[in-house]
């Protein structure tokens, strides 16, 4: 059937779904193949970004409500969840007409699982933590109104009833600024793997061509940074940096990465007490992102770019009926 201009509320809900999976292109084909519901590019924009404008201003007045002291807050909390509960931020470009690539920075609230895993040393069986029950925000802008949204995910998420909380992330200083702003009772760790890449540009800086050498002294330096020792490695590299001074710019800058981040590299003691220690969660979800807003040819105005990122997040999220009801105060199923 043709739809005309009035929609029934089944038809606006899935088509508004399935653009925050697919290009609009694809929306109509879904809909007409699967269906039988013909519409137009663009009606499915216009009621794409009709819902999303409308689901911005409820992630307003809830960023807003956010902003209550953790103290005030606090409060009024339930009884203590016997879970752990963590969160995790980065950031990803999308483009922006008339801006060019602009930083979309992601936030995941996650819930800390503990399951039956494998030890990387002994190859013995352990229980290792992993996350799991993530949701998702994103943020075309700065980060203090990000923070304020991570921040609204986590209270919405029961942060504080959780029995421990963490924040893993790269060694970004705009996330640790707001992990010490919105998060600096938690436990924080820099991405295992973000470290490794680091171990891995001062083995390159050292070694360059010679292989084996560099192979050598990367192994034997992962192994204690695993281990919890990178104050001792950022002392070795400002040492081979004195020795060295055609590459004393180079050592000095991953020296003073592990020196600044050695308590949030403790690897080796966060996996035995139950803590993730990569942020492979929130680099899905940026991936996740991309996926609908980076294809081919795809160029995005401001408010188009905003207005569908909110969508995409309660899709990601697994909220996106339940965001359909708040927004269009319907009743719950």
């Amino acid at each position: 059937m043709e739809m005309g201009g009035g929609w029934s509320d089944g038809v606006e809900r899935e088509s508004v779904r399935l653009s925050g999976l697919l290009p609009y292109e694809e929306v109509i084909v879904v809909m007409a193949r699967l269906g039988q519901v013909y519409l137009s590019k663009t009606s499915v924009w216009r009621e794409t970004q009709t819902f999303g404008k409308e689901l911005q201003a409820l992630e307003e007045r809830e960023r807003i409500s956010a902003m209550v002291t953790p103290a005030q807050w606090h409060t009024t909390m339930m009884e203590v969840e016997p879970r752990r509960k963590g969160v995790s931020m980065d950031g990803g470009m999308v483009y922006i007409l008339g801006e060019g690539w602009k930083e979309l920075k992601v936030g995941s609230v996650f819930e800390v699982g503990l399951h039956p895993g494998v030890d990387r040393e002994s190859g013995e069986s352990v229980t290792l933590p992993k996350a799991e029950s993530i949701s998702y925000v994103a943020h075309l802008g700065g980060p203090n109104a990000f923070g304020t949204m991570v921040w609204a995910e986590a209270r919405r998420r029961n942060w504080w009833q959780a029995d421990a909380t963490q924040v893993v992330a790269d060694g970004a200083p705009w996330i640790w600024n707001l992990t010490a702003l919105h998060f600096g009772e938690s436990v924080q760790v820099v991405d295992w793997y973000h470290a490794k890449s680091h171990l891995a540009a001062a083995a390159q800086a050292l070694h360059g061509a010679d292989v084996k050498r560099l192979q050598r002294w990367l192994k034997i330096h992962e192994e204690q940074l695993y281990q919890g020792h990178a104050r001792r490695i950022g002392e070795t590299l400002l040492g081979e940096a004195q020795k060295r001074p055609e590459l004393a710019e180079d050592l000095r800058t991953e020296a003073n990465y592990f020196l600044k981040h050695q308590r949030r590299m403790r690897y080796m003691a966060l996996r035995e007490e139950g803590w993730v220690i990569g942020s492979g969660m929130v680099e899905s979800g940026i991936k996740q992102y991309k996926a609908r807003f980076c294809g081919p040819g795809m160029r995005w105005s401001r408010p188009g770019a905003e207005r569908l990122i909110s969508v995409r997040s309660a899709i990601l999220s697994n909220r996106f009926d339940q965001r359909w009801e708040q927004v269009r105060n319907l009743p719950p199923n």
